[in-house]
């Protein structure tokens, strides 16, 4: 059924979280938008307007232009309402997500160091280690599981805990809080609460309390980990603000595993679709499997939005955007662009053009842990395809519902290995 027949808004593709459960009708659907509005200008009862931007031409422009487009502590689409309640409750958050400018690249610089290729590549054995042991969690499952839930999430989990210094009795409780944050528009991850906003400010607030206790026992205790570069970091030569501080904890501990499993649950849905692309892969070497991987995080694209601000009056193909005006900048929409993929709908791990995707972003807010999402995927799907014989669909898959941050939540599958 088409959007018109359903009288769907068509911003709601963007803002309505239950359109994101069903990626393939997204995506056809935006399609058309890409092609006859790329531009989308939004307006309901409950956003400010807005406007949608589905090209990747533009998508990349306005991510470069930091003179003309910026950050705020709005970067996430909600009704303003829903800010103002957080507010209210005094959590105004303050992550490299919502900072821009000096105070962005000053609290980006705290952490630099554990992101940088060479110290995400001393950390490779540790991730084989974790990704063997998620292996043998299949290999003990017997043939059949919940991929996403039994496998993908907390295998991305164990590595951010484990660069984090997180204990793994700690785990179960960092994966609700984390899906509290970015899924709890979705019923499935709201548990006891039936309002989505009180149940991310009781996820936020109980993530505070947890990192406030680590920084006392990081500064007490340093250890050799991200959470105490965080607990001890200084910005401009004075220790770092106390909100600055926990957000950074927030932001690191969510978008450091949500994204990335989302990845490789979705990537793996997208292989089993297309077996004639498992079947490429079997005898592939490491530049085919970063090659799969750069496919499959395009494909996926888990982070599906965030909002830039106009700090100047500013045209975008002839559209007037007045200074104080927001765009989103879409980009699943951006990664299947046909002006810049061949035949972007189609999944294939030997595009020579994935790398252009913009799923980490572009310029300076870039994502910072692109590396470790990267070096994950691979050493997981290495070892898959070099230990499966056979692997197929056991019932079809689910999406989150979220506009912001989702992907394949449960992916049923069987499977045996050699």
């Amino acid at each position: 059924m088409s959007m018109t027949d359903r009288h769907l808004d068509p911003g709601a593709l963007f803002h309505n979280s239950q359109q994101w459960t069903d990626m393939e009708r997204w995506h056809r659907e935006v399609e058309s938008i890409r092609r006859d509005t790329p531009v989308l200008a939004v307006s309901d009862d409950l956003h400010e307007p807005f406007w949608v931007l589905t090209r990747h031409e533009d998508v990349f422009n306005v991510s470069r232009d930091h003179a003309n487009w910026t950050n705020t502590t709005r970067s996430v689409l909600a009704p303003d309402s829903v800010y103002d309640e957080i507010a209210a409750n005094g959590v105004v958050p303050r992550s490299l997500v919502h900072l821009d400018g000096h105070d962005h690249v000053a609290h980006r610089h705290v952490t630099t160091d554990w992101f940088k290729p060479a110290a995400v590549g001393a950390r490779q054995p540790r991730i084989d280690e974790i990704a063997d042991h998620f292996i043998a969690r299949m290999r003990e499952l017997d043939g059949e599981c919940d991929f996403a839930v039994d496998i993908a999430q907390p295998y991305t989990l164990r590595v951010i805990m484990d660069i984090y210094g997180v204990p793994e009795s700690d785990e179960p409780m960092m994966m609700e809080l984390t899906q509290g944050v970015f899924g709890s528009n979705d019923p499935e991850f709201l548990g006891d609460d039936t309002d989505p906003t009180e149940h991310t400010l009781r996820s936020v607030m109980t993530f505070i309390q947890y990192f406030n206790e680590i920084t006392e026992d990081r500064r007490a205790c340093p250890a050799s980990d991200l959470a105490t570069v965080i607990a001890n970091g200084q910005v401009d030569g004075c220790p770092m603000g106390d909100a600055e501080r926990l957000w950074y904890y927030i932001i690191v501990a969510t978008a450091g595993h949500d994204t990335t499993s989302f990845a490789l649950s979705g990537g793996l849905q997208a292989l089993l679709e297309n077996p004639d692309q498992w079947e490429s892969l079997r005898d592939a070497d490491d530049t085919a499997i970063a090659r799969a991987t750069d496919e499959i995080i395009r494909w996926t694209t888990p982070v599906r939005h965030f909002m830039r601000y106009a700090t100047n009056d500013t045209i975008i193909r002839d559209t007037k955007v007045p200074a104080g005006g927001r765009v989103l900048l879409s980009y699943p929409s951006a990664n299947r662009d046909e002006n810049v993929f061949a035949d972007p709908m189609r999944f294939d791990v030997t595009r020579d053009d994935s790398d252009k995707l913009l799923s980490f972003g572009i310029g300076a807010h870039y994502c910072l842990g692109a590396q470790f999402a990267r070096r994950e995927l691979r050493a997981f799907l290495r070892r898959l395809l070099d230990q499966i014989d056979l692997i197929e669909s056991a019932g079809p898959p689910e999406w989150a519902a979220s506009h912001f941050v989702s992907g394949v939540k449960h992916l049923p599958i069987r499977y045996r290995f050699h």
